[in-house]
């Protein structure tokens, strides 16, 4: 059913379009009965990988940039992903860039999206995902105490990501206090983070990626996790997400750097400013590419990154993923989990139950 829903679909602005299935996956994910339907009928096989010391049901998880602010969990659990990662989430709300920001490449299976880390904010995104903080709200409201929810546990075990960002306006000498704030806001909720340093859409963000600030911002974010680590009681994971778009120089000096500061993993990659080979006319348009035409480059990247870190931390492919020997490119190239987003948009929701049963 899904290429007739994609075609009225496509009929819509692509940030509309998207606007509208999240907020169905959030309804779905909301009303228990239809929650469990879907589970059911997308329910993929069990195919457990180990990373980052976490246990992951299966490879395939939902990137950075679909649900930004954690409000449809569960219906995208549902869809038989082994995790879903939120994000990008910034310190204070901002509204990222200007519309129109996001664009589809039917053409190309691609897509370019400027959005520039569009953000409900900290606040938000904690009560999305902490049940008793809104209890406390309503105390503060009420003058009195009342019962506690259980903290909130994701459904079918899918694990949760939250990707961190920097606000707009931030300088970068400044940015280490936007992720430490976020650092110590999400460790106690997710059961990893993502630390943002290489979207195209924020004005010299990817400038954190350098050998010296992307340093100073991880010894420091490192330093603070493990300050911290007793009274979260737990260990939380810390990956960086780099761009496709480093010289094979630049991203052995970032490799390096993230060894070298105790980090847990990478992402590889976001998206790319490249616009080789592309035969929409929407190409022109400015942004990070996404979707088919990002395979290639990013398959690139992360063969590159595998073979620096030789097995020591776990990498994370993004970037393409359509199809099952896209899944498979990827981890017989060294991933150890895939990501995926655009395409959800081409292949539909059954693209998570198709791509792990084939594995």
């Amino acid at each position: 059913m899904y290429p007739r829903f994609r075609s009225l679909l496509f009929k819509l602005d692509p940030e509309t379009a998207h606007a509208l299935t999240l907020q169905a996956l959030r309804l779905a994910g909301a009303i228990r009965p239809l929650s469990w339907a879907l589970a059911r009928y997308f329910a993929a096989p069990a195919k457990a990988v180990q990373a980052f010391g976490l246990t992951f049901k299966n490879p395939v998880g939902l990137a950075a940039g679909y649900d930004k602010d954690g409000v449809a969990i569960r219906g995208l659990a549902a869809l038989g992903f082994g995790h879903v990662e939120i994000g990008t989430v910034t310190p204070l709300p901002q509204p990222g860039n200007p519309a129109p920001r996001v664009f589809r490449l039917v053409e190309d299976q691609g897509l370019i999206n400027r959005l520039g880390f569009p953000s409900r904010g900290t606040e938000y995104v904690q009560l999305q995902l902490n049940p008793s903080l809104k209890i406390g709200l309503v105390e503060r409201a009420l003058g009195f105490s009342v019962p506690r929810p259980q903290p909130m546990r994701y459904p079918l075990n899918t694990l949760l990501g939250v990707n961190l960002g920097k606000n707009k306006h931030t300088p970068n000498e400044q940015a280490v206090f936007d992720y430490l704030s976020l650092l110590q806001n999400f460790a106690p909720l997710a059961d990893y983070l993502v630390i943002n340093i290489s979207s195209p859409n924020t004005a010299g963000l990817r400038r954190l990626q350098e050998r010296a600030a992307l340093e100073s911002l991880l010894k420091q974010l490192h330093a603070q996790r493990s300050l911290e680590e007793k009274r979260w009681e737990k260990r939380v994971p810390l990956l960086v997400k780099l761009s496709p778009d480093l010289t094979a120089a630049e991203l052995d000096d970032a490799v390096e750097v993230i060894l070298g500061t105790g980090m847990d993993g990478i992402v590889a990659t976001n998206t790319t400013v490249s616009r080789a080979g592309l035969r929409s006319p929407l190409g022109a348009e400015s942004g990070g590419l996404s979707g088919k035409p990002l395979s290639a480059l990013s398959d690139a990247v992360l063969a590159q990154i595998v073979a620096r870190v030789n097995g020591q931390i776990p990498v994370i492919g993004v970037g393409g993923i359509l199809h099952p020997e896209d899944v498979r490119r990827k981890l017989d190239l060294g991933a150890t989990l895939v990501q995926l987003y655009s395409g959800l948009v081409y292949a539909g929701p059954g693209l998570v139950k198709t791509l792990v049963t084939k594995l």
